[in-house]
């Protein structure tokens, strides 16, 4: 986090904070003195600290900060608002998996989330400490973690709808259309990697499961840990109805990215997705059935996982190009 400064008692967010927010959180009686920090994110995101009462907040703005129009922005705060209720109205509000408590949503204010800041250590920490001290346990115990509380949310919001594979090929379409656009890929590849994607929307086990409640972007950045299981899960914008696989697939894939990106050796990630995978399918009465499910689907969402994290402006051409390899690869 970088600290930003004092929020002004003149701007209109330190009256929302006082009136609307803080009493929620037994703050009464008080002129709070707010420090400012960012957080690092998609969104502008910040933290503010009262020094009086050490209550903490986090502020997540939607509108200002890219192109979106006021309707667009509302929408996605409305999105995230709803969703973190919903997932606390079944049951994620404590220990082992919990999910940020909103406090407050405000479209006058450039469409501020007002929420509960939770402590947590993110999963790239556990990650990169893996790779870089050796910390093996550790990591392979918080996937464990993670693989329980993603088999908890998938469970829990179940449907008995099927899988639709045309809308994960949609998404699929909407990143190639950026890397072409952006001048990462040429026409023929790009057609190759269309060409993938058809065999396997072809594959009729890609439309075997029923669709249920994914988190949406499970980044190691969005997850959180504490002591023992504990996990957090945070920026639920992107939540959605898909293949439990979108999730887990994910998952696979920032492994594999952390591995690529430090050591330069894909395979160095194989012991610890194939944890995660094994473990998440504990989580059902057959276990072997499932884990042969899971692990027949999620070369897919792997594949397109590194196809978006190959989008960002922050990788150098040539592990770019290890990137879109690796998706090629896995996807055939």
């Amino acid at each position: 986090m970088k600290y930003l400064g004092h929020l002004s008692p003149k701007d209109p967010l330190y009256g929302y904070l006082l009136y609307d927010i803080l009493p929620q959180l037994g703050v009464k009686g008080i002129s709070p003195d707010f420090r400012v920090y960012g957080i690092q994110a998609s969104n502008h995101v910040y933290l503010y600290e009262d020094l009086s009462s050490q209550t903490r907040i986090v502020g997540k703005f939607f509108y200002g900060i890219t192109d979106r129009s006021p309707e667009t922005a509302f929408r996605h705060l409305e999105r995230e608002f709803n969703n973190l209720h919903y997932l606390r109205s079944i049951g994620f509000t404590g220990y082992p998996h919990y999910i940020a408590r909103p406090l407050g949503r405000n479209a006058d204010l450039n469409c501020v989330l007002v929420e509960e800041f939770c402590f947590g250590t993110p999963l790239d920490t556990f990650i990169v400490k893996a790779i870089r001290e050796g910390a093996r346990e550790a990591l392979f115990q918080k996937l464990t973690a993670l693989a329980y509380f993603l088999a908890t949310l998938h469970n829990r919001a179940a449907t008995g709808n099927r899988v639709d594979v045309n809308r994960d090929c949609s998404y699929f379409d909407r990143v190639m259309d950026q890397l072409k656009s952006w001048g990462h890929i040429g026409w023929d590849e790009a057609e190759d990697f269309h060409r993938l994607k058809e065999q396997w929307r072809e594959k009729g086990f890609m439309w075997e499961d029923n669709e249920v409640l994914v988190h949406g972007d499970v980044t190691p950045t969005n997850i959180l840990f504490g002591d023992g299981p504990w996990v957090i899960a945070i920026d639920l914008e992107r939540m959605k109805w898909a293949d439990r696989v979108f999730d887990v697939g994910r998952v696979a894939a920032e492994i594999k990215h952390f591995f690529m990106q430090y050591t330069g050796d894909k395979w160095l990630a194989e012991p610890f997705i194939g944890h995660f995978l094994w473990e998440y399918a504990c989580h059902f009465p057959d276990r072997d059935s499932a884990f042969r499910s899971i692990t027949r689907r999620v070369p897919f969402h792997m594949g397109m996982t590194l196809l978006r994290i190959a989008r960002n402006s922050w990788i150098t051409s040539n592990y770019r190009r290890q990137l879109l390899d690796e998706a090629r690869t896995i996807l055939r």
